[in-house]
């Protein structure tokens, strides 16, 4: 205190020490992580219990092996970060999905967000993503249930800036289904079991019509719920109409609900091929139904045989496969691939941001990334539209095991990747 009563200061003048202040109280108002943080905190959500949950089946081994593989950190711009993979199960539960996000950027502060398999898991995910700024990628649903049903319009900008998604579309559904049911006589006729949700509302939208146009004959007896118990009104329609194909994108438990009470009711001796997406996709599925699963056909996402290996942890398509079933002792299953293929494109890209710390950069490269992975190359500049990258659906069968397995996938069209080989011939279903 000098002679005015005014307090001292010393070493430095007044105008520093309000300066220095100022930058303190600025520093000490940042999250505590943000100050020098060289770690990576990814979060990843997918379903792994619940109706959906054949598709997060391999997550967790997938995990132990990115885990693994960046152990020691990832260099980007001359600093080494490590990593953090958080991950969470929806329990099949869209509800759940968006909690699970909002307390994964809130409370854990992740730097990126990655989701997994259905609209009832990315969707809420992505939106929650969107609405908090932090940048979202995911993988393993029809692309336009995830840019048109999160309220993206034809012909106009995205409304999205922090979410990307990678895959199939309904473009890839009907060239698949296309060849695959040109593959053997039928007469055309096509029942189709699409229930009232994000994904049945695309099909029925986007794809109906573009298999109609390839000269198939449409029978739909009308939207569903999910989780319906009686399907005779369905059947009833199918036979009346005398159709021969089965087009389903039912959950898991409607379709074998389904396909059950069509075989009791007669339906199912007449049926030359019955073609599933969400239901199909897995040998879990196809063996609860016991005889009636063999001969069923599907679309993979991803495939074993598939010549493609992943940047992040080195493995081929094979490789991981083989590694599973070695490990867990059950069947590979395709989400193994899609998942992998996840991390390969979002550590890809934090590396072309050069500041992973920075959710607007992180943004930025992905919008301009095309990169390597396990399932081929995802490219986001080539569109479709913004915020999305096309990826690959081949047509396959379920048939007998002459392996390790009961029932084997084989691939028998690969109009949308042709790197991968055809080594299965389509056989009617009512063979």
């Amino acid at each position: 205190m000098n002679s005015t009563g005014k307090p001292e200061f010393s070493g430095l003048d007044r105008r520093g020490f309000l300066a220095g202040a100022a930058t303190l109280a600025a520093v000490t108002a940042l999250p505590l992580r943000a100050q020098g943080d060289t770690t990576l905190r990814i979060g990843f959500i997918s379903p792994r219990s619940g109706p959906l949950a054949a598709f997060g089946q391999g997550d967790d081994f997938v995990i132990a092996q990115v885990r693994a593989a960046v152990a020691g950190g990832i260099e980007i711009a001359g600093t080494t970060y490590t990593v953090e993979i958080i991950d969470r199960d929806t329990q099949s539960d869209p509800s759940r999905a968006a909690q699970l996000a909002n307390d994964l950027i809130n409370n854990e502060g992740v730097d990126l967000m990655l989701a997994s398999s259905t609209p009832e898991t990315i969707n809420p995910v992505a939106d929650s993503c969107e609405a908090a700024g932090v940048p979202c990628l995911s993988t393993v649903m029809p692309w336009e249930a995830w840019y048109f049903g999160r309220g993206a319009k034809p012909d106009e900008p995205s409304p999205f800036k922090w979410s990307y998604h990678f895959g199939f579309g309904v473009g890839e559904f009907a060239k698949a289904y296309i060849t695959q049911w040109n593959l053997i006589e039928t007469n055309r006729k096509v029942g189709v079991l699409y229930p009232n949700d994000a994904d049945g509302n695309a099909v029925r939208a986007m794809l109906a019509p573009q298999l109609a146009d390839a000269g198939f004959e449409i029978v739909d007896p009308g939207a569903f719920e999910n989780l319906t118990v009686d399907y005779s009104a369905q059947i009833r329609a199918f036979k009346e109409a005398g159709v021969e194909i089965i087009n389903s994108f039912a959950l898991p438990p409607d379709f074998a609900a389904f396909w059950r009470q069509a075989a009791q009711q007669g339906l199912l001796k007449d049926i030359k091929i019955g073609q599933v997406a969400k239901t199909g996709l897995f040998p879990s599925d196809i063996e609860a139904m016991g005889s009636l699963g063999p001969g069923l056909s599907s679309a993979a996402y991803w495939h074993r045989d598939m010549p493609y290996s992943s940047p992040v942890t080195g493995q081929s398509a094979e490789a991981l496969a083989a590694g599973y079933e070695a490990e867990t002792g059950t069947q590979w299953v395709q989400s193994l691939g899609a998942s992998t293929a996840l991390f390969d494109v979002g550590i890809a890209a934090l590396t072309a941001s050069a500041a992973p710390k920075d959710k607007a950069a992180v943004a930025a490269a992905i919008a301009g990334l095309r990169t390597d992975t396990i399932g081929g190359v995802v490219d986001f500049t080539a569109g479709p539209v913004p915020n999305v990258a096309h990826g690959p659906l081949v047509g396959t069968q379920w048939v007998e095991g002459t392996g390790a397995w009961p029932i084997d996938y084989v691939v028998t069209e690969n109009t949308t990747d042709p790197n991968l080989p055809v080594v299965g011939t389509l056989h009617a279903y009512n063979e």
